[in-house]
């Protein structure tokens, strides 16, 4: 799949087209080679990079991030934001339950912190364990994810890692880059639309919820597409 420049509104970033989203499980396959080479050139270079995917709820992060890892094999490591979600009881305490997943449910200071020692853990050959969100029981656990020595590429998939403010702002300076992924708008609500029904949600409240609290992130978080380094606009045929 080719990779050309672009310019989109409001700031400059390169920009590339395909079917980046697969089916789950991922499959390594469906990444485009552009996209491929270009993380194969950040793990390949000296030291670690960190490299951050971004984008609006249902745009396919998660998916494009573990199809990565998937091709990339033990060299990659993958690291999703949402282990820091604060707890529900946590938010229940302070009023916010019913924003789960707007920018201050989630512990921003702590995610950028661990990103910093995943950074800087590489020279010392230490294991940094994170979080892990679970969407069953809309928790995160503790410690459930390892990234040693030999990730070279850290890839990290989250909304929120182009935002610049508040602790937010720290995340950006500890990415060599952030790819922001972009599918059509009626693809992305459809999809999002179905991940919360197979969660658990009524069809209704999915609905609700998916052109409620989290189009109100989404707009956020289009605010901040042009801090990226790549548009990636997979195929909206694409799941």
């Amino acid at each position: 799949m080719p990779d050309h420049a672009s310019e989109p509104p409001g700031g400059t970033a390169s920009e590339a087209s395909g079917t980046a989203a697969a089916a789950a499980p991922p499959d390594a396959a469906a990444v485009p080679g552009a996209l491929l080479d270009r993380a194969r050139a950040l793990r390949d270079r000296p030291g670690r990079a960190v490299l951050g995917i971004t984008g609006a709820p249902g745009a396919g992060k998660s998916t494009l991030a573990h199809a990565l890892v998937n091709a990339l094999g033990p060299g990659a490591g993958l690291l999703p934001m949402d282990g820091f979600h604060l707890s529900n009881e946590v938010l229940a305490a302070l009023g916010r339950r019913d924003r789960k997943g707007a920018p201050d449910t989630f512990d921003a200071a702590g995610y950028a912190a661990l990103l910093a020692r995943i950074r800087e853990s590489w020279s010392t050959g230490e294991t940094v364990y994170a979080p892990r969100f679970h969407r069953e029981f809309e928790e995160s656990l503790a410690a459930e994810i390892a990234l040693g020595p030999d990730a070279a590429l850290v890839i990290t998939e989250g909304n929120y890692l182009l935002l610049d403010e508040g602790p937010w702002a720290r995340v950006r300076p500890l990415l060599d880059e952030v790819w922001y992924v972009e599918p059509g708008e009626e693809v992305r609500l459809g999809r999002l639309v179905e991940r919360h029904i197979a969660y658990g949600k009524p069809p209704e409240r999915a609905h609700a919820w998916a052109h409620g609290p989290d189009q109100a992130n989404a707009v956020r978080i289009a605010r901040t597409r042009a801090r990226a380094d790549l548009l990636v606009r997979p195929d909206t045929a694409g799941r």
